[in-house]
């Protein structure tokens, strides 16, 4: 049963659409629907609108300390509902119940660690030319916010911009996927309940082109930040182009995996299988080009293949389950062209490489080897459970190939060679690079990519900055 009641969230009250219009909410796993989605109208969009901008004149006031209280408040109802929103989070979006939980205690540990770096948005004074003169450098929050979060990690997206605007000091409406509404609810209510003043935040849905070009047109919001595809980022910087309201994009990926001839295979297998169908590799860090050395790449293609084949694969709630359903259907059938060409190229599918005979959305984790580099895999983000493997000779070679797209995300090095993971994580493309690691995103730590993967960074130091400006004072002595 789907617990939680899908509501708009405007000037810190709970409401339905104000033209009552409303989407189908459906579970990926079974093609069922859940829930009906509130739709927000144009005069939904200006109250919330109104309401963040008052809400900010307060919001910036409180000292970083006060802000902390509300946000330690709020992480700790996350963690303690977070069984609740977890199992929401499965159902709307298909992972496993385990790797919801993870998500959301994610969530709760990001929000804790904002609250806490919100104390240290430190400024600095800078000795001047006249010694009657001080010139001070500060820090402060650059107004209300914009946040487009995308379904794939619905509570991670979410949370994070969030935190980071809280704790900045901004006021910020959210716009969450419509196919897992939720899981964002779930943990709004939380803020909510933590005492987070009428306003400073605030929760739309509906028809997300008409919705964001109109939130994003108004005078108010001075930041925007999206987790989204690459064409969608594109869109909305446009958008703000008009107002020149600050970006931070975080967008599609394609990530090169550079597996060496020394690499430790069996780390390397484990860690690789495992991150390859994580959220039916629905994850824009997901490793989706393998280059695997010549010498070792029969005993690659082995491993990975014995492993793929012991997932266990089906409803995220049920016991065991490893790997869960495509988000909608129309996902399948880019599965199902981006098989067909590797294929037609060449390639030839070792396991996969079809739908599943069940309800729901469910596509076969595939093992494709020696996919060409012009295959569609191996140039568009397949964001589905498809592991193109193909072989490498030298240094030089892998990384040009790795180098390849406009895509510059993330990147994994495995080497037991220090001189060459250092050489490779300076060569390859990427803003976040995982050496002998796959885990390269943490509440503590920048995230974010370069070229057609984006702007900007969400966690770490540079993820508060994102929602900072800074303004100069020089005092003369009168």
């Amino acid at each position: 049963m789907f617990n939680e009641k899908i509501e708009l969230l405007i000037d810190g009250a709970w409401c339905l659409g104000s033209e009552g219009e409303t989407l189908p909410l459906l579970n990926p796993a079974t093609g069922e629907e859940i829930a009906t989605i509130p739709c927000a109208s144009i005069e939904d969009l200006d109250r919330a609108l109104n309401a963040t901008q008052r809400a900010f004149e307060e919001w910036k006031q409180l000292t970083a300390a006060q802000r902390w209280t509300l946000l330690s408040k709020a992480a700790d109802l996350l963690e303690a509902r977070k069984p609740e929103i977890s199992r929401v989070l499965t159902q709307e979006n298909g992972k496993s119940l385990q790797e919801a939980t993870g998500e959301v205690q994610f969530c709760v540990d990001a929000i804790r660690w904002y609250a806490e770096e919100g104390k240290r948005a430190y400024g600095r004074i800078i000795p001047a030319r006249n010694p009657l003169v001080r010139q001070s450098v500060l820090k402060e929050p650059v107004g209300p916010a914009l946040g487009f979060a995308a379904w794939n990690f619905p509570a991670g997206n979410v949370a994070l911009k969030i935190a980071g605007a809280l704790a900045a000091g901004c006021s910020i409406i959210v716009k969450p996927s419509n196919e897992t509404p939720g899981t964002a609810v779930g943990i709004v209510r939380c803020f909510q309940d933590a005492g987070i003043p009428a306003g400073v935040i605030g929760l739309v849905f509906g028809p997300p082109g008409p919705i964001s070009e109109y939130l994003i047109g108004s005078p108010i919001p001075k930041k925007v930040s999206l987790t989204g595809s690459t064409p969608v980022g594109k869109t909305l910087q446009k958008l703000a182009a008009d107002t020149l309201k600050r970006c931070t994009m975080e967008l599609g990926g394609h990530a090169p995996v550079l597996v060496f001839e020394d690499a430790n295979l069996e780390r390397a297998l484990d860690q690789l299988v495992a991150a390859k169908f994580k959220n039916a590799g629905q994850v824009c860090t997901s490793p989706t080009r393998f280059f695997i050395h010549r010498s070792i790449y029969e005993q690659f293609i082995a491993g990975f293949l014995e492993r793929t084949k012991r997932l266990v694969i089906g409803n995220g709630l049920e016991q065991g389950v490893v790997m869960g359903p495509l988000i909608t259907e129309r996902r399948l059938d880019n599965m199902d062209t981006l098989v067909a060409d590797a294929v037609a190229k060449g390639a030839k599918v070792l396991t996969g490489g079809s739908r599943l005979k069940r309800e729901g959305f469910f596509f076969a984790p595939t093992v494709m080897r020696d996919v060409p580099d012009d295959a569609l895999i191996m140039i568009d983000e397949p964001f589905g459970p498809l592991a193109p493997l193909t072989v490498f000779d030298t240094f030089e070679e892998v990384i040009q190939r790795a180098n390849a797209l406009p895509y510059a995300l993330a990147a994994y090095i495995f080497t037991r060679d220090g001189t060459t993971a250092a050489r490779a994580s300076q060569a390859v493309e990427a803003g976040v690079v995982g050496i002998n690691h796959m885990s390269v995103h943490e509440a503590e730590t920048p995230f974010g990519g370069f070229n057609e993967s984006g702007y900007g960074h969400e966690s770490g130091l540079e993820g508060l900055d994102a929602y900072l400006r800074t303004k100069m004072v020089a005092d003369a002595q009168v």
